[in-house]
Protein backbone atom coordinates (compact mmCIF):
# COMPACT_ATOMS: atom_id res chain seq x y z
CA UNK A 1 0.00 0.00 0.00
CA UNK A 2 3.06 2.59 0.63
CA UNK A 3 3.56 2.37 -3.13
CA UNK A 4 0.24 3.89 -4.61
CA UNK A 5 0.58 6.33 -1.86
CA UNK A 6 4.38 7.37 -2.88
CA UNK A 7 3.44 7.91 -6.12
CA UNK A 8 0.97 9.89 -5.28
CA UNK A 9 3.10 12.17 -3.29
CA UNK A 10 5.64 12.55 -5.97
CA UNK A 11 2.73 13.87 -8.47
CA UNK A 12 1.57 16.27 -5.95
CA UNK A 13 4.35 17.85 -4.72
CA UNK A 14 5.18 19.41 -8.46
CA UNK A 15 2.20 20.84 -8.02
CA UNK A 16 2.61 21.75 -4.43
CA UNK A 17 5.78 23.62 -6.07
CA UNK A 18 4.30 24.91 -8.27
CA UNK A 19 1.24 26.96 -5.76
CA UNK A 20 3.57 27.70 -3.23
CA UNK A 21 6.21 29.04 -5.64
CA UNK A 22 9.80 28.27 -4.81
CA UNK A 23 11.27 29.81 -7.90
CA UNK A 24 13.39 33.27 -7.31
CA UNK A 25 12.20 36.30 -8.65
CA UNK A 26 14.52 37.64 -11.97
CA UNK A 27 15.83 41.61 -11.31
CA UNK A 28 16.65 42.92 -14.97
CA UNK A 29 18.81 46.29 -14.76
CA UNK A 30 19.70 47.92 -17.74
CA UNK A 31 23.63 47.91 -18.71
CA UNK A 32 23.19 51.65 -18.45
CA UNK A 33 23.19 51.92 -15.01
CA UNK A 34 26.89 52.52 -14.37
CA UNK A 35 26.88 55.88 -13.02
CA UNK A 36 25.01 57.80 -10.63
CA UNK A 37 25.03 61.76 -9.90
CA UNK A 38 23.11 64.40 -7.52
CA UNK A 39 19.80 62.65 -9.21
CA UNK A 40 19.99 59.57 -11.00
CA UNK A 41 16.40 58.08 -12.75
CA UNK A 42 16.83 53.68 -12.54
CA UNK A 43 13.74 51.69 -13.56
CA UNK A 44 14.01 47.79 -13.40
CA UNK A 45 11.75 45.13 -13.85
CA UNK A 46 11.33 42.42 -11.28
CA UNK A 47 9.66 39.06 -12.53
CA UNK A 48 8.14 36.50 -11.09
CA UNK A 49 4.22 34.79 -11.45
CA UNK A 50 3.78 35.00 -7.39
CA UNK A 51 4.61 39.08 -7.78
CA UNK A 52 6.62 41.07 -5.52
CA UNK A 53 5.91 41.26 -1.79
CA UNK A 54 9.06 43.18 -1.28
CA UNK A 55 11.73 44.98 -3.45
CA UNK A 56 14.46 47.55 -2.34
CA UNK A 57 17.33 49.42 -3.39
CA UNK A 58 20.84 50.06 -1.24
CA UNK A 59 23.91 51.74 -1.72
CA UNK A 60 27.54 50.57 0.03
CA UNK A 61 30.20 52.65 -0.14
CA UNK A 62 33.65 52.81 2.32
CA UNK A 63 32.22 49.80 4.48
CA UNK A 64 28.70 52.13 4.77
CA UNK A 65 25.14 51.21 3.89
CA UNK A 66 22.58 53.18 2.99
CA UNK A 67 19.10 52.86 1.96
CA UNK A 68 17.73 54.36 -1.16
CA UNK A 69 14.38 52.67 -1.76
CA UNK A 70 12.37 50.07 -0.64
CA UNK A 71 8.76 49.25 -2.85
CA UNK A 72 5.84 51.07 -0.64
CA UNK A 73 3.29 48.09 -1.06
CA UNK A 74 3.43 44.21 -2.08
CA UNK A 75 2.77 43.43 -6.10
CA UNK A 76 0.94 40.71 -7.37
CA UNK A 77 1.76 41.13 -11.09
CA UNK A 78 4.17 38.89 -12.79
CA UNK A 79 6.22 41.68 -13.88
CA UNK A 80 6.61 44.54 -11.70
CA UNK A 81 8.06 47.79 -12.92
CA UNK A 82 10.20 49.52 -10.78
CA UNK A 83 11.17 53.29 -11.03
CA UNK A 84 13.39 55.57 -8.53
CA UNK A 85 15.89 57.77 -8.02
CA UNK A 86 19.38 57.37 -6.29
CA UNK A 87 22.07 59.76 -5.88
CA UNK A 88 23.94 62.42 -3.59
CA UNK A 89 20.75 64.56 -3.21
CA UNK A 90 18.74 61.38 -1.94
CA UNK A 91 21.94 60.02 -0.17
CA UNK A 92 23.72 62.78 1.06
CA UNK A 93 26.82 60.51 2.92
CA UNK A 94 27.75 59.61 -1.04
CA UNK A 95 31.58 60.79 -1.85
CA UNK A 96 33.21 60.42 -5.06
CA UNK A 97 33.81 57.69 -5.83
CA UNK A 98 33.48 53.99 -6.87
CA UNK A 99 30.41 52.75 -4.73
CA UNK A 100 27.39 49.37 -4.97
CA UNK A 101 24.06 49.05 -5.56
CA UNK A 102 22.43 46.32 -4.37
CA UNK A 103 19.00 45.48 -5.46
CA UNK A 104 16.66 42.71 -3.00
CA UNK A 105 13.65 41.55 -4.50
CA UNK A 106 11.16 39.04 -1.93
CA UNK A 107 9.02 36.55 -3.90
CA UNK A 108 5.21 36.76 -3.41
CA UNK A 109 5.19 33.09 -2.93
CA UNK A 110 4.75 31.40 0.13
CA UNK A 111 8.32 30.16 0.14
CA UNK A 112 9.64 33.85 -0.44
CA UNK A 113 12.67 32.74 -2.09
CA UNK A 114 14.66 36.32 -2.59
CA UNK A 115 17.49 37.57 -5.64
CA UNK A 116 20.44 39.79 -5.02
CA UNK A 117 21.56 41.87 -7.37
CA UNK A 118 25.01 43.64 -7.17
CA UNK A 119 26.06 46.25 -9.56
CA UNK A 120 29.61 48.27 -9.54
CA UNK A 121 29.12 52.09 -9.87
CA UNK A 122 31.21 55.30 -9.86
CA UNK A 123 29.36 58.40 -8.27
CA UNK A 124 30.27 61.50 -9.32
CA UNK A 125 28.60 64.55 -8.04
CA UNK A 126 30.43 67.55 -10.15
CA UNK A 127 29.55 68.00 -13.64
CA UNK A 128 32.73 68.29 -16.17
CA UNK A 129 33.21 71.79 -18.24
CA UNK A 130 33.48 72.16 -21.85
CA UNK A 131 35.52 74.61 -24.09
CA UNK A 132 34.77 75.00 -27.87
CA UNK A 133 37.56 76.64 -30.55
CA UNK A 134 36.74 79.96 -31.47
CA UNK A 135 36.75 79.21 -34.91
CA UNK A 136 33.96 80.87 -36.90
CA UNK A 137 31.97 77.96 -38.67
CA UNK A 138 30.22 78.38 -41.93
CA UNK A 139 27.59 75.73 -42.38
CA UNK A 140 25.69 74.58 -44.95
CA UNK A 141 23.14 72.40 -45.77
CA UNK A 142 24.23 69.00 -46.16
CA UNK A 143 27.86 69.50 -45.20
CA UNK A 144 30.31 68.51 -42.78
CA UNK A 145 32.91 71.04 -40.45
CA UNK A 146 35.07 70.41 -37.37
CA UNK A 147 34.86 71.81 -34.42
CA UNK A 148 37.99 71.42 -31.34
CA UNK A 149 37.21 71.35 -27.58
CA UNK A 150 38.72 70.92 -23.99
CA UNK A 151 37.22 68.96 -21.73
CA UNK A 152 38.16 68.90 -17.85
CA UNK A 153 36.54 66.50 -14.97
CA UNK A 154 35.85 63.09 -15.47
CA UNK A 155 33.61 62.61 -18.56
CA UNK A 156 32.43 59.33 -20.28
CA UNK A 157 31.11 60.91 -23.76
CA UNK A 158 32.08 64.55 -25.25
CA UNK A 159 31.22 65.69 -29.09
CA UNK A 160 29.20 67.95 -31.04
CA UNK A 161 25.07 67.82 -30.91
CA UNK A 162 23.46 69.47 -33.95
CA UNK A 163 19.26 69.21 -33.21
CA UNK A 164 18.83 65.56 -32.44
CA UNK A 165 22.09 63.94 -33.67
CA UNK A 166 25.20 63.74 -31.42
CA UNK A 167 28.47 63.47 -33.33
CA UNK A 168 31.63 61.75 -31.48
CA UNK A 169 34.68 63.39 -29.83
CA UNK A 170 38.21 61.74 -30.39
CA UNK A 171 41.65 62.81 -28.48
CA UNK A 172 43.51 64.77 -31.05
CA UNK A 173 45.97 62.74 -32.91
CA UNK A 174 49.64 62.35 -31.77
CA UNK A 175 49.08 62.84 -28.29
CA UNK A 176 47.98 66.32 -28.28
CA UNK A 177 45.46 68.51 -25.38
CA UNK A 178 42.34 68.62 -26.63
CA UNK A 179 40.00 66.96 -28.64
CA UNK A 180 37.99 67.09 -31.67
CA UNK A 181 34.35 66.31 -33.20
CA UNK A 182 34.06 66.07 -37.32
CA UNK A 183 30.21 67.07 -37.46
CA UNK A 184 27.43 66.89 -39.82
CA UNK A 185 24.72 69.44 -40.37
CA UNK A 186 22.42 67.65 -42.19
CA UNK A 187 20.32 68.63 -45.44
CA UNK A 188 17.17 68.45 -43.41
CA UNK A 189 18.67 70.07 -40.58
CA UNK A 190 16.19 73.11 -39.44
CA UNK A 191 18.57 76.57 -40.26
CA UNK A 192 18.21 78.09 -36.95
CA UNK A 193 19.52 74.89 -35.63
CA UNK A 194 22.97 76.17 -33.35
CA UNK A 195 25.25 73.23 -32.62
CA UNK A 196 26.98 73.05 -29.31
CA UNK A 197 29.91 70.79 -28.05
CA UNK A 198 29.31 69.15 -24.86
CA UNK A 199 30.53 66.69 -22.34
CA UNK A 200 28.89 64.40 -19.56
CA UNK A 201 29.91 61.55 -17.03
CA UNK A 202 26.59 59.76 -17.30
CA UNK A 203 25.19 61.87 -14.53
CA UNK A 204 25.56 65.48 -15.31
CA UNK A 205 25.57 67.11 -19.03
CA UNK A 206 27.51 70.54 -19.87
CA UNK A 207 27.20 72.14 -23.00
CA UNK A 208 28.24 75.28 -24.86
CA UNK A 209 27.48 76.86 -28.75
CA UNK A 210 29.85 77.20 -31.08
CA UNK A 211 30.43 80.11 -32.83
CA UNK A 212 28.20 79.99 -37.33
CA UNK A 213 27.57 81.46 -39.32
CA UNK A 214 24.87 80.45 -41.70
CA UNK A 215 25.40 81.97 -45.26
CA UNK A 216 21.40 81.79 -46.33
CA UNK A 217 22.36 83.12 -49.63
CA UNK A 218 24.86 80.30 -50.55
CA UNK A 219 22.50 77.60 -49.33
CA UNK A 220 21.96 74.57 -51.63
CA UNK A 221 18.93 74.52 -53.48
CA UNK A 222 17.85 71.11 -54.09
CA UNK A 223 16.92 70.09 -57.33
CA UNK A 224 13.44 67.71 -57.77
CA UNK A 225 13.08 65.41 -60.60
CA UNK A 226 10.28 63.25 -61.88
CA UNK A 227 11.21 58.99 -62.24
CA UNK A 228 9.40 57.24 -64.56
CA UNK A 229 8.43 53.81 -63.54
CA UNK A 230 7.80 51.93 -66.19
CA UNK A 231 6.54 48.33 -65.76
CA UNK A 232 9.48 46.65 -66.93
CA UNK A 233 11.65 48.79 -64.09
CA UNK A 234 8.87 48.43 -61.56
CA UNK A 235 8.88 44.29 -62.41
CA UNK A 236 13.12 44.56 -62.13
CA UNK A 237 12.56 46.12 -58.64
CA UNK A 238 10.12 43.70 -57.09
CA UNK A 239 11.76 40.16 -58.75
CA UNK A 240 14.85 41.52 -57.05
CA UNK A 241 13.60 43.11 -53.92
CA UNK A 242 10.14 41.33 -52.93
CA UNK A 243 10.65 38.42 -55.10
CA UNK A 244 8.25 36.33 -52.57
CA UNK A 245 5.47 39.10 -52.46
CA UNK A 246 2.05 39.19 -53.32
CA UNK A 247 -0.67 42.14 -53.95
CA UNK A 248 -0.81 45.35 -55.96
CA UNK A 249 2.58 45.98 -57.91
CA UNK A 250 1.98 49.46 -57.24
CA UNK A 251 1.81 49.48 -53.38
CA UNK A 252 4.51 46.74 -53.21
CA UNK A 253 7.04 48.69 -55.31
CA UNK A 254 5.96 51.91 -52.48
CA UNK A 255 7.03 49.74 -49.64
CA UNK A 256 10.07 48.69 -50.76
CA UNK A 257 10.77 51.83 -51.65
CA UNK A 258 9.96 53.34 -47.62
CA UNK A 259 10.19 50.89 -45.46
CA UNK A 260 13.46 49.21 -47.30
CA UNK A 261 15.31 52.56 -47.41
CA UNK A 262 14.48 53.49 -43.85
CA UNK A 263 16.01 49.72 -42.95
CA UNK A 264 18.95 49.82 -45.25
CA UNK A 265 19.59 53.71 -44.07
CA UNK A 266 19.42 52.25 -40.31
CA UNK A 267 22.68 49.71 -41.66
CA UNK A 268 24.09 52.17 -43.27
CA UNK A 269 24.10 53.87 -39.91
CA UNK A 270 24.80 51.63 -37.75
CA UNK A 271 28.22 51.14 -39.24
CA UNK A 272 29.59 54.11 -37.53
CA UNK A 273 29.72 51.57 -34.95
CA UNK A 274 32.81 49.91 -36.72
CA UNK A 275 34.84 53.00 -37.39
CA UNK A 276 38.88 53.07 -36.73
CA UNK A 277 40.03 56.12 -34.02
CA UNK A 278 42.41 57.39 -36.53
CA UNK A 279 42.84 58.97 -39.59
CA UNK A 280 43.08 56.20 -42.57
CA UNK A 281 43.54 58.54 -45.04
CA UNK A 282 46.65 60.93 -45.54
CA UNK A 283 45.61 62.09 -49.50
CA UNK A 284 42.89 64.12 -50.50
CA UNK A 285 39.71 62.37 -51.68
CA UNK A 286 39.08 61.38 -55.54
CA UNK A 287 35.73 61.35 -57.60
CA UNK A 288 35.46 58.26 -59.69
CA UNK A 289 37.48 59.20 -62.85
CA UNK A 290 35.68 59.95 -66.05
CA UNK A 291 32.45 59.83 -64.59
CA UNK A 292 29.21 62.35 -65.16
CA UNK A 293 26.59 62.72 -61.95
CA UNK A 294 23.13 61.93 -63.53
CA UNK A 295 21.82 62.67 -59.69
CA UNK A 296 23.60 64.97 -57.30
CA UNK A 297 22.69 65.28 -53.36
CA UNK A 298 19.49 65.59 -51.94
CA UNK A 299 17.77 65.43 -55.00
CA UNK A 300 13.67 65.39 -54.69
CA UNK A 301 12.48 62.56 -56.86
CA UNK A 302 9.23 61.91 -57.34
CA UNK A 303 8.08 58.35 -58.82
CA UNK A 304 5.81 58.86 -61.21
CA UNK A 305 3.67 55.61 -62.81
CA UNK A 306 1.30 56.21 -65.78
CA UNK A 307 1.20 59.53 -64.87
CA UNK A 308 0.31 59.77 -61.59
CA UNK A 309 2.52 60.06 -58.43
CA UNK A 310 3.08 57.31 -56.58
CA UNK A 311 5.76 58.09 -53.87
CA UNK A 312 8.60 60.51 -53.33
CA UNK A 313 12.07 60.08 -51.46
CA UNK A 314 15.10 62.07 -51.02
CA UNK A 315 18.49 60.55 -52.70
CA UNK A 316 21.18 60.99 -50.67
CA UNK A 317 24.22 60.28 -52.70
CA UNK A 318 25.50 61.13 -56.34
CA UNK A 319 24.81 58.71 -59.12
CA UNK A 320 28.12 58.30 -61.33
CA UNK A 321 28.04 57.02 -64.36
CA UNK A 322 30.98 55.73 -66.63
CA UNK A 323 30.74 53.07 -69.22
CA UNK A 324 28.75 49.45 -68.56
CA UNK A 325 30.36 47.68 -65.97
CA UNK A 326 33.27 49.90 -64.91
CA UNK A 327 35.90 49.19 -62.37
CA UNK A 328 34.50 50.95 -59.05
CA UNK A 329 37.40 52.64 -57.20
CA UNK A 330 38.20 53.19 -53.55
CA UNK A 331 37.47 57.35 -53.34
CA UNK A 332 40.36 57.00 -50.44
CA UNK A 333 42.52 54.48 -48.39
CA UNK A 334 40.26 52.77 -46.07
CA UNK A 335 38.88 49.49 -44.59
CA UNK A 336 35.98 47.36 -45.85
CA UNK A 337 33.36 47.26 -43.49
CA UNK A 338 30.28 46.09 -45.84
CA UNK A 339 30.76 44.04 -49.14
CA UNK A 340 27.44 42.50 -49.56
CA UNK A 341 23.95 42.80 -50.89
CA UNK A 342 22.16 45.95 -49.20
CA UNK A 343 18.18 46.23 -50.37
CA UNK A 344 17.92 49.17 -52.69
CA UNK A 345 22.01 50.27 -52.85
CA UNK A 346 21.70 46.36 -54.66
CA UNK A 347 25.72 45.27 -54.21
CA UNK A 348 27.37 47.68 -51.54
CA UNK A 349 30.67 48.02 -50.50
CA UNK A 350 31.19 50.66 -47.42
CA UNK A 351 34.40 52.15 -46.67
CA UNK A 352 35.66 53.33 -43.31
CA UNK A 353 38.24 56.58 -43.44
CA UNK A 354 38.13 56.88 -40.05
CA UNK A 355 36.39 58.49 -37.18
CA UNK A 356 33.55 58.50 -38.45
CA UNK A 357 33.69 59.61 -42.09
CA UNK A 358 32.52 56.52 -44.67
CA UNK A 359 32.06 56.32 -48.04
CA UNK A 360 29.32 54.36 -49.53
CA UNK A 361 29.64 52.21 -53.18
CA UNK A 362 26.04 51.00 -54.51
CA UNK A 363 24.38 49.31 -57.33
CA UNK A 364 27.54 47.22 -58.15
CA UNK A 365 27.58 44.22 -60.65
CA UNK A 366 30.11 42.37 -59.19
CA UNK A 367 32.11 42.81 -55.88
CA UNK A 368 35.85 41.97 -55.45
CA UNK A 369 36.67 43.15 -52.04
CA UNK A 370 35.77 41.49 -48.59
CA UNK A 371 34.63 42.72 -45.18
CA UNK A 372 38.12 43.60 -43.19
CA UNK A 373 40.13 44.26 -46.65
CA UNK A 374 42.36 47.80 -46.44
CA UNK A 375 41.94 49.17 -49.60
CA UNK A 376 44.21 52.27 -51.20
CA UNK A 377 42.71 55.36 -52.78
CA UNK A 378 41.80 54.61 -56.61
CA UNK A 379 41.74 50.83 -55.86
CA UNK A 380 39.24 48.77 -58.30
CA UNK A 381 37.13 47.20 -55.52
CA UNK A 382 34.17 45.99 -58.24
CA UNK A 383 32.11 46.91 -61.34
CA UNK A 384 29.26 48.90 -61.51
CA UNK A 385 25.73 47.85 -62.42
CA UNK A 386 22.13 48.37 -61.88
CA UNK A 387 21.57 46.50 -58.74
CA UNK A 388 19.15 47.16 -56.24
CA UNK A 389 17.15 50.33 -57.06
CA UNK A 390 18.81 51.41 -59.89
CA UNK A 391 17.37 51.70 -63.36
CA UNK A 392 20.83 52.09 -65.68
CA UNK A 393 24.63 51.24 -64.98
CA UNK A 394 26.06 53.70 -62.71
CA UNK A 395 27.64 54.24 -59.29
CA UNK A 396 25.86 55.33 -56.12
CA UNK A 397 28.02 57.03 -54.49
CA UNK A 398 27.42 58.36 -50.94
CA UNK A 399 29.20 59.80 -47.64
CA UNK A 400 28.33 59.46 -44.29
CA UNK A 401 29.72 61.07 -40.77
CA UNK A 402 28.90 59.27 -37.72
CA UNK A 403 25.83 57.88 -39.88
CA UNK A 404 24.03 60.61 -40.86
CA UNK A 405 25.00 61.21 -44.76
CA UNK A 406 26.03 63.93 -46.11
CA UNK A 407 27.42 65.97 -49.55
CA UNK A 408 30.41 64.57 -50.60
CA UNK A 409 31.44 67.68 -52.79
CA UNK A 410 33.28 69.28 -50.31
CA UNK A 411 35.50 66.16 -49.48
CA UNK A 412 36.49 66.20 -53.06
CA UNK A 413 38.16 69.48 -52.42
CA UNK A 414 41.87 69.54 -51.49
CA UNK A 415 41.27 73.38 -50.20
CA UNK A 416 38.22 72.45 -48.66
CA UNK A 417 40.04 70.02 -46.30
CA UNK A 418 43.00 72.11 -45.69
CA UNK A 419 40.86 75.07 -44.68
CA UNK A 420 38.48 72.99 -42.45
CA UNK A 421 40.29 70.02 -41.24
CA UNK A 422 43.93 70.02 -41.75
CA UNK A 423 44.48 73.67 -39.64
CA UNK A 424 42.27 72.27 -37.04
CA UNK A 425 44.31 68.58 -36.66
CA UNK A 426 47.12 66.46 -38.03
CA UNK A 427 46.32 64.32 -40.58
CA UNK A 428 49.41 62.04 -40.28
CA UNK A 429 51.37 61.56 -43.87
CA UNK A 430 48.86 64.50 -45.94
CA UNK A 431 51.39 67.26 -47.88
CA UNK A 432 49.92 70.51 -46.52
Amino acid sequence: MKTPILAANLLVLPMLLALTGCEKPTVDVPSSVTTIGQVTPVAVHVRDPHGVSKFTATLTQNGAEYKAFELAAPSKAADTAVSFEIGAKTTPQLKDGSAKLVLEATSGGLMHEKTRVERDVNVVTQPPSVSADSEQHYLYLGMADLATLNVTGASTSAGVRVGDQTFRAWPMPGGKPGMFSLFAFAWNMPQGTTPVVFASNGANEVSTPLTVIFPKKEQPVYTQHEIQVSDQFMQKVLGELDPGGSGDPVERFVKVNTEMRKSNNRTLADLRLKTADSFLWHQPFIRQAHSQAEATFADVRSYMYHGKKIDQQVHLGYDLAVTQHVGVEASNDGKVVWAAPLGIYGNCVVLDHGYGLQTIYGHMSRIDVHEGDMVKRSQVMGLSGMTGMAGGDHIHFAMQLDGVQIDPKEWWDEHWIKDHVLKRVDVAGFEK
